[in-house]
Formats: structure tokens, sequence, C-alpha cells
């Protein structure tokens, strides 16, 4: 698979590594930059929309209702699009779109999601415009992101470029919270992956002391639950041959020895809840109960949390070392380590860098500063991952937003101009084979 995108990625490189490539806007190029200046009004108003009908991920009438405006938006311009339920994962479903374009031309897969992690629970409900930015429920993540694509597309089909382009587009329904088994949840999109010649993810831009960044890589990110068994009895025994050190030594044994042994490059984890008593628990939502008194040795001991490596070779080394620490006990304890499904790690390849900097070429056109390869220690895991291994990726191309997952999230509009221009003429180069230039 990888040596697909390489070589993919080596005829990228050889079209846009010469600056003399960067020669101007083409004329149709140029009607995309004004497509998007002319819309920004109605691009911030479907924006608005999008906000204020809630799609938390586990409201499935939401998401769906969601997905129904997205249809709206995205068959006008020609594309085939099919709602895909999800009742098998428990969750609401997905929207594939598909434009054929020219016969044999390079396929192009626009990832973005239509839920948030808003739920009609929360407080925090309604899209707020303040001049250039405007709060609301998933306002970056990742509805700017969508409306980022429609304004894309709109400024392709004035232009002209639109016709011809091969573009799929997948939007999931439970990026926040994927449905389980990934097999069925996430079967729609790694078939397009499959299907295609670049996959181009809208998730939100990152910027660095105000500079728009590039995303060749993403991590990935699995959870784990530790469970850990002792002896009980009085405390004053404890350590003794009977009852040895309790399950809420033996568990602290464990997570010392990981923050000993496991430091990488490129790795982190985190214990984020733990438990521990005569009984202890954590459910599936992250909340813990414990039974327990300061004279008694714990029976149980319960840790859960994360952790996010670059590339599926690192997580397998990783979780080697996770399981080897674990099953070394202390004296009278027992322990065990689980898994969770998680999400694979985009790792950075010349394919991928080969794409920013087709995405650079775009940006010495439009005279906008060239955009660096992001830390992927600084972003999380996202759904382009599910195609990573099969396709040359670019995340982060959606719009510019802060204190996303949290009431307050804010998208900074004017990054849906840049955000829409670059993209437009992106997948219009992309799609005639003609990455580095306009003309």
């Amino acid at each position: 698979m990888r040596m697909r995108a390489m070589a993919l990625g080596g005829a990228l490189f050889l079209a846009v590594s010469a600056p003399a490539l960067a020669q101007g806007l083409s004329r149709a190029e140029t009607v995309m930059g004004q497509t998007v200046d002319a819309e920004y009004e109605r691009s911030v108003a479907l924006l608005g929309r999008l906000v204020d009908q809630n799609s938390g991920t586990l409201n499935l009438e939401g998401v769906t209702k969601v997905g129904a405006m997205m249809r709206a938006e995205l068959e006008p311009l020609g594309f085939t699009v099919q709602w895909k339920p999800m009742a098998a994962v428990q969750r609401a479903g997905h929207l594939v779109a598909v434009h054929a374009g020219k016969p044999g031309g390079k396929r192009i897969l626009l990832i973005g999601h239509l839920d948030t992690v808003f739920e009609p629970s929360s407080p925090f409900q309604k899209f707020v415009r303040k001049g250039d930015e405007a709060e609301g429920p998933g306002a970056g993540d990742d509805k700017g992101g969508m409306v980022v694509i429609v304004a894309a597309l709109r400024a392709m089909q004035a232009a002209g470029t639109l016709k011809d382009a091969n573009i799929e587009i997948v939007l999931t329904g439970d990026e926040e919270d994927a449905g389980s088994p990934h097999r069925i949840s996430r079967a729609d999109l790694i078939g397009a992956g499959k299907r295609a010649d670049v996959a181009l993810d809208f998730e939100g831009l990152v910027t660095e002391d105000g500079r728009d960044m590039g995303s060749i890589a993403r991590r990935s990110v699995t959870d784990w639950r530790i469970t850990a068994t002792g002896q009980t009895g009085h405390s004053s025994l404890i350590f003794t041959p009977e009852l040895g050190d309790g399950a809420i030594h033996e568990l602290v044994r464990i997570l010392a020895a990981f923050r000993e042994q496991l430091p990488e490059p490129n790795l982190t984890f985190n214990p984020g809840v733990i438990a521990g008593g005569a009984t202890a628990s954590i459910d599936e939502s992250g909340n813990a109960a414990a039974v327990g008194k300061t004279n008694i040795i714990a029976r149980t001991a319960v840790a859960t949390g994360d952790f996010r490596t670059l590339s599926e070779e690192q997580t397998a080394r990783v979780r080697g070392k996770m399981e080897a620490i674990v099953a070394s006990h202390a004296p009278g304890t027992d322990a065990k380590i689980a898994f969770g499904e998680g999400y694979p790690a985009m790792a950075p390849t010349a394919g991928n860098t080969a794409l920013l900097a087709a995405l650079n070429a775009v940006n010495r056109d439009l005279k906008l500063p060239e955009m660096p390869p992001l830390d992927p220690l600084k972003r999380g895991a996202g759904d382009i991952s599910f195609v990573a291994n099969d396709v040359d990726s670019l995340a982060g191309l959606g719009t510019d937003s802060s204190g996303d997952h949290a009431p307050g999230e804010t998208v900074d509009l004017a990054s849906i101009r840049r955000q829409a221009k670059r993209a437009a003429i992106l997948i219009s180069r992309l799609a005639n084979g003609r990455e580095g230039s306009g003309r």
C-alpha cells in the first residue's frame, strides 16, 4: 500500500519542487477566489444553520438532519448522494457523495464529519456571530470544515473546473465517538480511501504564532483498561506472604513502570481515571465508583487511559511493552490489560509531504505564507487515519477555531475565505494533474 503512495508522492514532488512553477493564478483560479469572496455571507449563513441544528453524536435524529442539510448543498452541484444508516453500531449514519468527472482522472476523497461533542443536554447550543468570529457548538469542529467544502466546490463550479473532477465525499456521523466495531462504522470511509488517489481532510486548521500549518501526520489513539486484583484482609497484614501487596499497590506499580519504561519519541500515554478499594469500577462513560476503608487491603483497582503513536509499528511495539509490564506481578496480586479498537496513525510519508508542497504552490500563487508541517504531537486522532495507509493524505483544511470541544468554541469566520480558496484551487489542480501552478 505504502509503495503505491510513495510512488504517487514522488510524482507530485517532481511537479511542485521547482519554485519557478508558482507563476500566478489562472483565469479560472481567479474566478474561484472571486466566488469565495462574493459568497462569504452565504457561507456564514450556512454555517449558522448547521450549528443551530444540534448534532451531538448520540443525537441520531440531529445528525441525520445535518446530513440532509448537506445533501441539499451537494446535489445541486452534481453529486450523487447516499445516506448510509449505521443502526448496526448504534449511530445515525454517514453521508457519501460522488461526483463523476473525466474518465481516468485523479480520484479525490474529501473527508469531514456531521457530528459534534455537544449533545442536546449541553447548555451550549446556538450560533452567535461576533463580527468575523462566531461561537457555537461544532462551529469549528467540524461544521466549519463542511462549509469550506461547500464553498470550495461552489467556486469550482463557477470557474468550470468541477465538471471534470472525480470527487468522493465522506461525511461521517460519529467521528467524535465512533460506533463499534470499526470494521462496520468505518467500512464506507475505508472503501473510499482504497478507491482514491488523494485524500483531503477538512477538520480544523491549526495555527502557530499566527501562521497556518499543514498537517501531514496525525497520531493514533488506543484506549486501555487495567484491572488489578489482590488478596483482601486487615491492613496490618499487607506485604505478608499470605496477603501480599494488594490491588492498589499492584496498579500503582504498573503505572509507575509505564512512566519509567515507555517514553520514546512521538509517544504519549495517559491514565485518565483510576479507582480502587474493596470494590471498584469505571463505566464506559468514565464514571468511577469505589468502596473501601483505610484499614482494609484493596481487593480491586481499575485504571483507564489512552496512548498515542505516530505509526502502526510503534503502536504494536508500545502495546507489547505495556502487556509485558502488566504481566510481571507484585506478590499476591494479578492484573490484566485490555485495549480498545482505537484510531490508527496517519504516519508522515513522502506522498503526504508532496501534497503539502502542492498546497504551498497554491499559497505562493495566492500570495499567502508557506504552511510548514505541523508537529503531529499537537493534534489528536481523526478519521483520515483510517485511509492514510492506502492513499496520500493531507489534513487540516477546515476552519481556524479555538476552544474546540468546550462551551465557547469559536471559529474564525475569515478563515473560510482562505481555506476555501486553497481547497478549490488545490482540488482543481489535482484533478487535472497540474499540481504545481495555475498555468
